[in-house]
């Protein structure tokens, strides 16, 4: 699944690709954010005079219901297969427009340009697409290659620090599963001065991952750490007065799987408390509560998650800093004592 990624490269490339392709209409996709802090900035580099579709930003519109107002406002563009739909922003935006252009007239072609740091570093790249459904996070959706994923850092100034944080969340699982001298640099420098280089070695690992196993049959499962536990906690406060950035929760998830790793004895308890350490201090600022009944509403959210097998929860759990396995069988009380050991609800 191969796509050119580019990274602070000139934008006439887009304006290139858009006459490669000789596209008959050109759309935008935009949310309320992106449409005034990076839609003007993105025109006028890049001189697409397109139209433009906005619509509600957040996890909880990533929804069949937002899906099909992008496709009647596609229509109403007059959209082809011969158009060029251009999502600019997140990774709702990224999932949602990529999503929208595959399956509109069965297929169509679409360039994701990311803004936030956490779909720049990863969900930009690989060609996973889709949309949320009955609360379960990415249950509709394919896998489809844009024609181009193009990076600009400068987004990342527009960014809150609560979007920083949930971006953060991905850099740092990078770390940890593929690359212990990045895991290193985070421990030991947590400010960030070079976020190109940041960005481009993120997407260097998620790129290599992703090309061994393109359909996620095998290896690229490891992108999965901290995402079972993850998405369950991320749904469960999706709806109530404390949601959660993806990254966040994924934050969360890996600390809670770090527990169960060490309680296997896969990840020696050293690096499980060093990492452990790390990753509740940059959450600590969430204030979160839940009981024993939460967890269990939890517990049956990974029950339905797309990566078990044979009714059998599966987790990809780490070993040490820069090392995962995945396809690991853990028992549901293994899961409730690690959220319960967290510390991480109060």
């Amino acid at each position: 699944m191969k796509h050119p990624i580019k990274i602070n490269k000139s934008y006439s490339i887009i304006n290139q690709m858009a006459r490669e392709i000789k596209a008959d209409r050109i759309v935008i996709l935009v949310d309320e954010n992106t449409s005034k802090h990076c839609l003007k900035r993105f025109k006028k580099k890049s001189r697409i005079k397109g139209s433009v579709i906005q619509i509600q930003s957040g996890e909880q519109n990533k929804d069949i219901d937002t899906l099909q107002s992008i496709w009647e406002q596609m229509l109403r563009e007059g959209m082809t297969r011969k158009s060029l739909l251009i999502n600019l922003g997140g990774g709702v935006i990224g999932d949602m427009g990529g999503f929208a252009a595959s399956t509109y007239m069965r297929g169509m072609t679409f360039i994701q340009v990311p803004t936030t740091l956490l779909s720049m570093v990863d969900a930009s790249v690989g060609g996973k697409l889709g949309i949320d459904f009955r609360q379960m996070k990415n249950m509709v959706g394919v896998f489809n290659a844009p024609h181009l994923v193009w990076i600009d850092t400068h987004y990342l100034k527009t960014l809150p620090a609560d979007e920083i944080q949930s971006g953060m969340g991905e850099v740092i699982k990078h770390s940890l599963i593929a690359d212990k001298q990045l895991w290193k640099q985070l421990r030991n420098h947590p400010t960030i001065s070079d976020w190109k280089s940041l960005v481009k070695r993120n997407v260097e690992i998620k790129k290599a991952v992703v090309a061994a196993d393109p359909k996620e049959q095998g290896i690229r499962k490891i992108l999965n750490y901290g995402h079972t536990v993850g998405h369950a906690i991320e749904s469960h406060y999706l709806h109530t007065d404390s949601p959660l950035l993806h990254g966040q929760a994924i934050i969360m998830g890996m600390l809670v799987e770090n527990i169960i790793s060490r309680d296997r004895g896969i990840l020696s308890p050293k690096h499980c408390h060093q990492i452990n350490t790390y990753l509740a201090d940059q959450v600590k600022n969430l204030s979160l509560s839940a009981s024993a009944t939460d967890f269990e509403s939890m517990l049956l959210t990974m029950a339905k998650d797309k990566k078990n097998s044979n009714g059998k929860l599966k987790l990809s759990l780490l070993q040490k800093p820069g090392s995962c396995t995945y396809n690991v069988t853990v028992s549901p009380q293994e899961v409730l004592r690690a959220l319960g050991a967290s510390n991480l609800f109060g």
